[in-house]
């Protein structure tokens, strides 16, 4: 493939990041692609936790295939790390293999980094450029930089509803309200999610596994279920497997004693009202490292994360079709005067199948 720009260049590196998107978390994903004289000679993308990051990988590559780096430009889609994590500092790699340039497109939110490895590199001799396509850069790392700059995961909820609003028939039926398309590409956004949340009154009515299946992933998201008096059935399917996350405001020793025994977390965060405490669960998140976090729960839970300030984003899909009175999307308090409704911006609007996507940010 012919490299004609440096919008070219990076505009490859963010489809080689793109490839990660479900497998790097915590780290960030991030694509590496090399050129020399208008010919890519290595790419590669981030891997798992403690394996190869994205110019690593493409260092390797290049070198598998024969050709020599010395002078050459990498395209990398978020500033080259300068710290020991889990593996050596990739400016290292860059300066011992003698790149002649390098073109970031974000520098790194991580206080480790933040600016280092692009120093590194120029100390060194090589022309170095930060800036070029941040905005698609940032998009596929939202998560990563709201833990590294604010503590806290990205928190998108997710809801389907028909065009007045509604979830479900008062008796709880639900499916099917959008189209295949709309729930596959639902999977979509849970395959990208660190972790996926729910509320234990959707466990009790739905008894969701609550994982990727219209999708292939590698990795399935941890789950996690806001249970304040732990009331969860052992039998529960999102417990299927183990690993699962429960979070209450009130201990059960023998319950708390029968999940850990199956492999689960028991998290005891109460708040002064005998409920979990969710800004902090937010908090507690972050510091475990979840990147993105993907909210499918009920109108209550989803209220309640909204109220608390606890979320980011809504990706909510809309299917063409009126329900009448049933369950709504989120139980908000009535106001008595609109200036006290909560405001958003619309990031995305899309049409999926026969159903709208629609992508809006909260504006705190």
């Amino acid at each position: 493939m012919d490299i004609n720009s440096d919008l070219e260049g990076m505009a490859l590196a963010l489809e080689w990041a793109a490839k990660g998107l479900y497998t790097t978390a915590p780290n960030p994903h991030i694509g590496c692609v090399i050129v020399r004289d208008g010919t890519v000679i290595g790419a590669g993308v981030t891997q798992k936790a403690g394996s190869d990051h994205a110019e690593i990988q493409a260092l390797k590559d290049a070198a598998a295939r024969g050709h020599d780096v010395r002078g050459a430009t990498a395209y990398v889609t978020l500033e080259p790390c300068n710290h020991h994590g889990r593996t050596p500092p990739c400016s290292d790699a860059l300066v011992r293999a003698g790149l002649g340039r390098v073109v970031a497109a974000m520098e790194d939110p991580n206080p480790l980094v933040a600016g280092q490895g692009m120093a590194k590199l120029a100390a060194n001799g090589i022309d170095t450029s930060v800036g070029l396509l941040a905005g698609q850069a940032y998009e596929l790392n939202i998560g990563f930089f709201s833990r590294m700059t604010r503590g806290l995961p990205w928190v998108r909820m997710k809801t389907a509803a028909s065009l007045d609003g509604m979830t479900a028939l008062h008796n709880g039926v639900s499916q099917w309200i959008t189209g295949p398309e709309a729930r596959a590409d639902g999977h979509h956004w849970r395959a990208r999610a660190c972790a996926i949340l729910t509320g234990i009154g959707t466990v009790k009515a739905d008894d969701p596994q609550l994982n990727v299946r219209a999708v292939e992933t590698p990795r399935q998201p941890r789950r996690i279920v806001v249970d304040s008096k732990l009331d969860i059935d052992l039998s529960a399917k999102i417990l299927d497997g183990g690993g699962t996350w429960i979070v209450a405001a009130q201990g059960n020793a023998e319950k708390e004693a029968a999940l850990r025994d199956a492999g689960h977390d028991i998290l005891l965060l109460p708040n002064a009202h005998g409920k979990v405490d969710l800004p902090e669960l937010m908090r507690e998140l972050g510091r475990r490292q979840i990147n993105e976090l993907h909210v499918e729960a009920g109108t209550k839970l989803n209220g309640s994360l909204i109220r608390e300030g606890c979320v980011d984003e809504l990706l909510l899909y809309l299917a063409p079709s009126l329900i009448g009175d049933a369950q709504g999307m989120f139980n908000l308090p009535a106001l008595t005067d609109l200036s006290h409704k909560k405001h958003l911006k619309f990031h995305e609007v899309k049409q999926i199948g026969e159903d709208l996507r629609i992508l809006a940010r909260f504006t705190y």
